[in-house]
């Protein structure tokens, strides 16, 4: 077929997909509805050409009849392109709290939906079995982009969209995995057993998961390497979901559609950490444009095929078009109403109302994905003509359904559930927003008119239409929101939550914040906001205590470090501890600023002073924590401190060079010059400094007050009998009723021995965990850390050989072990 012909066949499509999206806005339809329509006319114009009705263009005509897209092709140009951007624009975090609703909703409605399809049409079908179960798989994905749309147009709840976006994500790749395993089965000419399908299925499904994750995994390390180089970055991205796709179907024989799913949600969840947010931004255009290209021409190539079917069609494919309508939609309400109650009553999902469970029913609409499946199989010539028919008039039949019937009474729908009305309390809150927002405005106005000489008549005729309502409205906002004290403090918690993250980002985008931890903090500021809704003020500062605990990879490190010795890992978690912990710090002030400047204006002084107590027991467990890291390591403190300045100081003189530039006062040679040398410079600062333990035994040794005076030989000695540890604050080092095993010596920072209701400090040159050896008895308390500790650790055998082998040692020991069992049996003693 003339390549000639193909291309002005795309352009021509491309022209009008361009055309429908401002003319569904204006008639008020969705996009979807507009291209299915549009397609329809265009294949029947262009059936009526080559039918000889209408002359000329007859070779167009053919083309257009006759798409020349392979089968093979359909899945693998589009299908990975269309479900990476989907799952790319998934906050995977934000999912997290209805995972066990979105994975019924998106596996087990699958699997209900396709059999329930499947069973009801195989006595009346005329086909087998296995193509009646294919058609239930491939009308059992569900499409959101139109559902969303008509969601956020109506002002429905967040969560009704994020439970319709998780479960068509995650349902696409079911379905699809079930396609394809019904698929090979019609091409083998045999049927598999149950469980043999079913083992399949897992197979294909894990193996998925892990090509697709550790293929994500590969490029988001690529993309560190690519820091600013934003075109090279969305191109690998570009080359992700094609690759994982790829190698997973034809290299592995696992689901391709599954990898390029998780691929996507892997991309989602890391990714933003490893690019500046103007990049990330910049990807996620760049993949919804491909994704409405992508879309829009599934949906006018799928159109283009409905008049030849039209025409083919019978009555006896209407009975089964409303067999197919009524058992979909009845099987997504068992789901909906029979097994999400459930999960709710076992405490795996939180309850979801039964307004939000009819929109979802009602809002299952079918698109992109559904059509390609169907383009798939009809134009397999390895699958019988009959079966062919069957998926293909079925298929589109049902997704023209959705998206003429559905599609247009959602909103009526919505609307008439009172999902698109804000509760009284968002309602005042989004009125005294307005109010406030004015006032703002009409100062800002008012003081533009004064400087350009506007006319003032016309300036206050302006303000009066956009002015703060009267007093009396004013006061009644201020009844409403006085009288829901907790559902305000809650809505303040989550602003300050969700203005950490933009911190996050902001200082991420001004070079503040290193690779390293960028993805720790962001996901730490996800979680704040996740854990908020669902818990409030509890669950904020159980979130915001985590920040400054040690995490449980600083603890995996620092067991390897009291195990093995290793202490590279620990001194990399110490580095992004000491580094987060001081932004953290920063942006505590920040959020302290913007409580005052601009939530306390919106939620009152009583609210305020809530937040502000939160924000001061923060700043208080932050400034603890940093410390008695910098009490340990003040030297690396003032290196951090020093190169936090440094960043600061090169991202604000490259923003003065842009100015410059975007003013014209300097050209592109001399900036280009400047930028240049500017990245020189960062490339120095962006190096981290190296943080030493300081675990060095002979300098250890040298600091303990009991060695001080022994010679060179003696250390080396000692060195050799001693082992380094590094003890973090609240670390329990001896317990209570254990044998003993080794004494200590405390080189640097403090313990607490807490012996019969005493407490003793001791600190750096001072040693303890001898009375055990000593006496030969079990420990008589617990010693634990109240700061970081260097220690030197004595075993008891060793123990043993040192006493012997020097006396000085031995009796300064001896006399320390009588004062404290003189100190233990005077403070034991009955008071006269």
């Amino acid at each position: 077929m003339d390549l000639y012909l193909v291309l002005l066949l795309i352009a021509g499509l491309l022209i009008v997909v361009s055309l429908i999206q401002p003319l569904a806005v204006r008639l008020g339809v969705s996009p979807s509805v507009m291209l299915a329509v549009v397609g329809v006319i265009i294949g029947v114009v262009a059936d009526l050409i080559q039918r000889g009705s209408i002359p000329g263009f007859g070779a167009a005509a053919k083309v257009i009849v006759n798409v020349p897209i392979a089968p093979k092709a359909f899945l693998s140009i589009f299908l990975p392109m269309l479900l990476f951007e989907s799952a790319l624009n998934i906050e995977v975090k934000r999912i997290v709290e209805d995972a066990a609703a979105i994975l019924l909703l998106a596996v087990v409605a699958v699997v209900i939906s396709t059999v329930v399809i499947g069973v009801a049409l195989a006595p009346i079908a005329g086909v087998s079995i296995i193509a009646c179960l294919m058609l239930g798989s491939i009308v059992a994905t569900t499409d959101p982009v139109a559902v969303i749309g008509i969601f956020r147009d109506v002002g429905a709840p967040s969560r009704l969209s994020r439970l319709v976006e998780g479960e068509s994500l995650l349902n696409d790749a079911a379905a699809i995995t079930f396609f394809g395993l019904l698929l090979e089965i019609i091409n083998g000419g045999h049927a598999a057993s149950v469980g043999a399908a079913t083992l399949t299925f897992l197979r294909n499904f894990a193996g998925g998961v892990a090509v697709g994750y550790f293929g994500a995994r590969l490029i988001v390390a690529m993309l560190r390497w690519l820091l600013d180089m934003r075109l090279a970055q969305v191109t690998l991205t570009l080359a992700l979901p094609y690759l994982v796709y790829l190698i997973s179907e034809e290299e592995i024989g696992v689901s391709g559609v599954v990898a390029a799913v998780t691929a996507g949600l892997v991309m989602s969840d890391v990714g933003q950490a490893k690019m500046a947010p103007g990049d990330w931004r910049f990807l996620h255009e760049v993949w919804e444009q491909l994704a409405f290209w992508a879309s829009s021409l599934i949906f006018i190539l799928a159109s283009l095929r409905v008049p030849r079917m039209v025409v083919s069609a019978s009555w006896h494919d209407l009975i089964l078009l409303i067999v197919v309508i009524v058992a979909a939609f009845a099987a997504r309400a068992l789901v909906l109403f029979g097994l999400l109650p459930i999960l709710s009553a076992l405490h795996l999902s939180q309850r979801i109302n039964g307004r939000f469970k009819l929109a979802i029913v009602w809002g299952g609409l079918r698109g992109a994905v559904t059509l390609v499946l169907a383009l798939a199989v009809t134009e397999n010539p390895a699958i019988s003509h009959s079966v062919q028919r069957f998926i293909g008039v079925l298929a589109t039949g049902f997704v023209f359904f959705t998206l003429l019937v559905n599609g247009t009474t959602l909103r009526l729908l919505i609307k008439a559930l009172g999902l698109d009305r804000l509760s009284p309390l968002d309602q005042a809150l989004r009125n005294q927003v307005l109010d406030l927002s004015r006032e703002r405005v009409t100062a800002a106005v008012r003081t533009f008119s004064d400087q350009y000489k506007f006319n003032k008549e016309i300036t206050s005729n302006v303000a009066g239409t956009f002015a703060p309502r009267d007093r009396a409205s004013n006061d009644a906002l201020a009844a409403d929101m006085s009288g829901d004290l907790p559902n305000r403090f809650l809505l303040g918690l989550i602003a300050l939550a969700h203005h950490e993250r933009e911190l996050v980002l902001q200082h991420f985008a001004e070079r503040m914040i290193s690779g390293r931890i960028i993805e720790t903090l962001l996901a730490g500021a996800g979680r704040l906001v996740d854990r908020t809704r669902a818990g409030g003020k509890d669950q904020y500062m159980q979130c915001a205590r985590y920040v400054v605990d040690f995490s449980p990879r600083f603890r995996l490190a620092h067991y390897l470090h009291r195990r093995t010795g290793i202490d590279g890992p620990l001194v990399d978690c110490l580095a992004d501890r000491f580094e987060a912990l001081l932004l953290n710090r920063i942006m505590l002030e920040e959020m302290a600023l913007y409580l005052d400047e601009k939530l306390a204006p919106l939620f009152g002084e009583v609210v305020t002073d809530m937040l502000r107590e939160i924000l001061t027991s923060r700043q208080h467990m932050t400034a603890t924590s940093l410390e008695a890291l910098r009490q340990q390591y003040s030297a690396y403190a003032e290196m951090l401190e020093h190169r936090i300045v440094r960043k600061i100081w090169l991202r604000r003189e490259e923003m003065e060079y842009q100015t410059l530039y975007d003013d014209g006062v300097i050209g592109p040679e001399l900036y280009g010059a400047m930028r240049r040398e500017l990245q020189a410079r960062r490339a120095g600062v962006e190096m981290r400094p190296e943080l030493d333990l300081g675990l060095d035994t002979r300098e250890l040794i040298s600091r303990v007050s009991l060695f001080a005076k022994l010679e060179t030989s003696q250390l080396d000695s000692i060195a050799r009998l001693l082992f380094p540890r590094f003890a973090i604050p609240d670390e329990e080092i001896i317990r209570d009723g254990t044998h003993a095993d080794a004494m200590y010596f405390i080189s640097s920072g403090g313990v607490e021995v807490r012996v019969v209701g005493k407490k003793i400090p001791l600190g750096a040159g001072q040693f303890f965990g001898e009375m055990a050896l000593v006496s030969g008895h079990r420990r008589q308390g617990d010693v634990v850390a109240t700061s970081y500790c260097q220690l030197l650790v004595l075993h008891s055998n060793d123990f043993k050989r040192l006493l012997v082998s020097d006396r000085a040692i031995k009796e300064q020991i001896d006399n320390v072990a009588r004062d404290r069992i003189l100190m233990n049996q005077q403070s034991s003693a009955p008071a006269k």
